[in-house]
Parts: C-alpha cells; sequence; structure tokens
C-alpha cells in the first residue's frame, strides 16, 4: 500500500494552499499521518498539544483546511498525506492534513461520506474586539448558516462559537441583575455584539 505525502519547505508558503510538490513512501515504514520528520520535528512533536481536534469530512477535506488557514492570523499547513493506488479514494487526492489555526494544531481527514459534522461539538473563538468577531462572523459563515448568540454553521458543516472575550466578563459578574440583563440581550443577537451588551449592562 503506498501513499503520497507533501509538505512545504517554507511555511509561509502553505498559508491558503497546497504544496505541489508530492514524494512516493511505503506504508511499512510510516505512519499513515505522518511524512518522515527532521530531529527539529521530533523535537516539535514531543511538545505538540495532548489532545488535538481531528475534523473527518466526506471529501472536502482539502478546501476546507484551505479556507481556514486563508482566515485566521498565525496559520499554516504543515503536512499532507494522500491516498495512493490502493484507494479507497482517488489516487492523488487528500487523504489527511495537519495544519495549524490562530497557533492551535488540527487534523483533518476526508473519510467518506459516512462521516457527518454536529452542532454538538463546536469550535470556539475567542475574540478580543468587535472588528475581529466581525470579520470571523461573516468569512466563516459565507455559504452557510448563521444561528443565535453567536453560533454558526460554516458551509462545510462545521459548527462554530465568535464570542468577544467581553461577554464571558459581563454574565460573570458579581451584580446578578447585570449579568441577567446581559444574559437576556445576548439570547435577542445573532452575531454578538459587544456595544449591545455594555448597553444593557449600564441600563437601569
Amino acid at each position: 500500500m503506498r501513499f503520497r505525502t507533501d509538505a512545504a519547505a517554507d511555511p509561509s508558503a502553505t498559508r491558503g494552499r497546497f504544496s505541489l510538490r508530492t514524494d512516493e513512501f511505503s506504508a511499512r515504514r510510516r505512519s499513515w499521518l505522518c511524512s518522515e520528520t527532521t530531529a527539529e520535528e521530533r523535537t516539535a512533536k514531543r511538545q505538540m498539544q495532548k489532545i488535538t481536534t481531528f475534523l473527518t469530512f466526506d471529501d472536502r477535506a482539502e478546501e476546507a483546511v484551505n479556507h481556514y488557514v486563508s482566515i485566521f492570523k498565525d496559520s499554516k499547513i504543515v503536512r499532507t498525506t494522500r491516498y495512493g493506488e490502493a484507494g479507497p479514494a482517488p489516487a492523488g487526492s487528500l487523504m489527511s492534513a495537519a495544519f495549524e489555526l490562530a497557533g492551535q494544531e488540527f487534523i483533518a481527514l476526508n473519510g467518506g461520506p459516512s462521516f457527518t459534522f454536529s452542532r454538538g461539538i463546536s469550535l470556539f473563538v475567542n475574540c478580543e474586539t468587535q472588528e475581529e468577531v466581525d470579520e470571523l462572523w461573516e468569512k466563516l459563515s459565507e455559504g452557510g448558516e448563521k444561528g443565535p448568540c453567536g453560533w454558526l454553521t460554516d458551509k462545510f458543516g462545521v459548527s462554530w462559537q465568535i464570542i468577544p472575550r467581553a461577554l464571558g466578563e459581563l454574565l460573570s459578574d458579581e451584580d446578578s441583575e447585570k449579568a441577567n440583563r446581559v444574559m437576556s440581550a445576548m439570547l435577542k443577537m445573532t452575531k454578538i455584539d459587544i456595544e449591545g451588551l455594555r448597553k444593557a449592562y449600564e441600563s437601569a
């Protein structure tokens, strides 16, 4: 069983696209997700996060990964693995991709039509400003569905929460009346509006 893997020599060149260079290798010698690593890469792996979000798509993982890394800062495609002649997907098509969004590690897989996403699991994005909320809300919801209270589903079926840090701070205020007013205001929103939350908090 043989696969092809491609990884960009220059990490900055991988943002928003996949490298076109591929190398054949034997599955007997390498992991199905990882290519042969350098000493620096092995050191980085030892320091990697303990738990990694693994997103399984039908056949749109490559499109999704490119889309996500084009949206978030400090993001890149780390490495990719492609199906070989043994299948089950067409030879040369993406099998898996390891990537980072805002420095957070993820893995995406094309697993076939038996895999779908549920709103019960979402990616929570902690935003500092209204401008950040606005930008991510529009870019991630394009072609998808905007929901209530900062939730959205993107065009690939992945659910996100685009939430300003101010919301948690206001909801956790020791004054329960103020916190309740913030909650009531938030429940009427789709995209979270920080100014609207603060007005509710400060109202008598």
